[in-house]
């Protein structure tokens, strides 16, 4: 019995059917303005087109004031922010099923037909609960006095009557029972909407696409800014750590190489702060990055860090590295800094003749320097996989390998539309 109960009652005691009902009553109060304007518009005009009896006949101007209140209510549903207030307001009050994407405008014409059938499905729906909202909870309040009275409801002229006494019992008891059938109705409707929702205020395939892109985006974005921090801080951490365990064992007997290393210490640990403080200013939405990005024009400065680290570097730049573009200039400096780095904490010590020739053509990084005794015991970090994907990025190709007792990269880069390696 009390689950018989339960299910007949169940939906009077839910907050979610109110909320429901009130969303399905907001869309027939959206009908009056319609309905004032059609009332105001389509007798006259009637009269003006149509033959006087024509166009006084209830049918024909029924069916003329259904059609302005349904065209002018779907021309209003294509104005952008209708999608924004109904697609919020349905999640607020029919429920989280709702689609997030119902409170995001969509400016595509597929997006705004949907939304014009939602409003008119709104609208209809609610005008039907709102009569019923109207009806049935009058009709139960006088209900009750309706068997000593003997009167029920009056619409006007028009009205029901019933016989008084115990005759009458049926009355209140069929009006109880309307009620709870209304929130049933209420929470039926109510469904029916939730469901239409996922089509209708759901995204569209624009939105799908737009969406793949902006992650795509993003997902490039994060993995750019990986590849900074990894050249940067992997480069600074490379340095700093041979340097320092250098300077250690030779700080007592020779201060002035100790005093050099603590050098380069320093100023690959500024370097590496600086850049750590641009990547943190671009993840940064609300402060804009300060630091700007290093390219070719600083690799002189990039070469003194590296000789302070104790490594020999026999440059070879050809071409005006100032005029290259910024993203080449950019991506081609990460990977000299790479090519250092990973002889210093590879081979030590070593000669490295780095080749830079920039023509109308392309722009060609070459660094070269004896295998040497490997020094860093860590496995092989993504280094190489990163130059590659920088490269990749900008249709050029790389190569890096053993040659003759030597390790050799070298990029290539074309600088014309086009041209490809």
């Amino acid at each position: 019995m009390a689950g018989v109960l339960g299910r007949v009652f169940g939906p009077a005691r839910r907050k979610l059917t109110y909320r429901r009902w009130t969303y399905l009553v907001v869309g027939a109060t959206l009908v009056v303005p319609f309905v004032v304007a059609a009332v105001a518009v389509v007798p006259p005009v009637l009269r003006l087109i149509l033959p006087g009896e024509v166009a006084t006949d209830s049918f024909v101007v029924g069916v003329a004031m259904a059609v302005v209140v349904l065209g002018s209510a779907a021309g209003t549903s294509f104005i952008p922010a209708v999608r924004v207030v109904t697609g919020t307001a349905a999640r607020e009050l029919l429920g989280p099923e709702v689609p997030a994407q119902a409170s995001v405008p969509a400016g595509n014409l597929e997006a705004r037909w949907k939304t014009c059938q939602w409003f008119l499905v709104h609208i209809l729906v609610g005008c039907f609960i709102g009569v019923l909202t109207l009806v049935i909870p009058l009709g139960l309040v006088l209900s009750f006095a309706a068997p000593f009275t003997g009167r029920w409801l009056e619409f006007g002229d028009q009205r029901i009557l019933v016989p008084t006494g115990w005759q009458s019992a049926w009355v209140p008891v069929v009006c109880v029972i309307a009620a709870v059938a209304l929130t049933h109705v209420v929470n039926w409707a109510g469904l029916l909407l939730t469901w239409l929702s996922q089509i209708l205020l759901g995204p569209t395939p624009a939105d799908h696409l737009a969406e793949l892109q902006r992650r795509t985006e993003q997902l490039a974005e994060r993995n750019r800014l990986a590849r900074e921090l990894h050249d940067s801080v992997g480069h600074a951490l490379s340095v700093v750590t041979i340097q320092a365990s250098a300077a250690g064992r030779v700080l007592d007997n020779d201060p002035r190489f100790a005093h050099k290393a603590l050098s380069a210490i320093e100023e690959a640990a500024r370097g590496a702060l600086a850049d750590l403080d641009h990547v943190l200013g671009l993840l940064r939405e609300d402060e804009p990055a300060t630091t700007p990005r290093r390219t070719l024009a600083d690799v002189d400065g990039l070469i003194g860090t590296m000789r302070l680290a104790g490594i020999e570097i026999r440059p070879r730049i050809d071409g005006d590295l100032a005029n290259l573009p910024f993203a080449v200039s950019v991506e081609a400096y990460r990977i000299v800094q790479e090519c250092l780095t990973n002889a210093l904490k590879h081979a030590g010590k070593v000669t490295v003749v780095l080749t830079i020739n920039a023509t109308a053509e392309a722009l060609e990084v070459q660094a070269r320097n004896p295998l040497g005794q490997q020094l860093s015991k860590s496995p092989g970090g993504r280094g190489l996989a990163g130059m590659r994907e920088r490269v990749t990025v900008l249709r050029g190709r790389i190569e890096a390998g053993a040659q003759a007792g030597a390790w050799q990269v070298k990029a290539w880069i074309p600088l014309r539309t086009g041209k490809i390696g």
